[in-house]
């Protein structure tokens, strides 16, 4: 039986295979939505069949495939947006928000407790988000992949920090929920993805570098799968 405070729900969305989660506070129906984006009806379609209220939006960056829906949400709900400091800055926009938040800011959704991780490298305020067994690593972290970085703000020399500080500190039991559904599977653990995820595999910075930038899109197509370690 599941004994957690909250429940995740994904919905795939948009011509990227972009998962948008609905994160629920089981005991006051309060809802937060992580990277609204594409299909906002549909959005609002389950939020009203489920009963629940939008009332926070949790940013992991701030891409055009992400963040086209914010607005649409904040049509319907009163909802606090919340993104890193950074993010807002590297974006130029939301700068006034009393919202922003700093690596290891608690955000509270009823009686669930959600932390922000400042994780940089696909942008310069990427975030995942921590809550229980779970995190949701937007394009941080794929399944046996991760985030880009040669787009607007990608950082490869941040992204090999990020990754192995996620590896070393995490739980390795710890289910990841990523931005894209890019794999043969939705979901992941920790474990899984030291195990088959090739840019966990790297102990040096420059190899990850040269493989990220470029190698892994020459050698490897979607759905990814894992590959084993050397």
């Amino acid at each position: 039986m599941n004994n957690l405070p909250y429940e995740i729900e994904a919905m795939e969305l948009g011509p990227m295979e972009n998962f948008i989660y609905l994160i629920t506070d089981k005991k006051t129906g309060r809802t937060a939505v992580v990277d609204p984006a594409w299909d906002v009806p549909a959005i609002l379609r389950r939020a009203k069949e489920k009963g629940v209220t939008i009332t926070d939006i949790l940013l992991t960056h701030s891409h055009h495939d992400h963040i086209n829906g914010i607005e649409q949400v904040l049509a319907s709900y009163d909802a606090q947006l919340h993104l890193s400091k950074p993010e807002a800055q590297f974006w130029g926009k939301h700068l006034d928000l009393p919202t922003l938040h700093h690596g290891g800011d608690i955000i509270r959704l009823g009686n669930t407790e959600i932390t922000m991780l400042l994780t940089p490298g696909h942008t310069p305020g990427s975030a995942c988000y921590h809550l229980g067994n779970d995190l949701i690593t937007g394009d941080t972290m794929f399944v046996f992949g991760c985030g880009r970085c040669d787009l607007s703000g990608g950082d490869p020399e941040m992204m090999f920090d990020t990754l192995s500080r996620l590896g070393k500190e995490m739980p390795q039991s710890t289910v990841i929920h990523p931005g894209h559904n890019y794999s043969v599977q939705p979901t992941s653990t920790i474990e899984e993805e030291m195990e088959g995820n090739p840019f966990m595999h790297f102990h040096d910075k420059a190899g990850f570098v040269e493989y990220r930038m470029h190698i892994h899109d020459k050698v490897r197509h979607e759905p990814y799968q894992a590959v084993p370690v050397d």
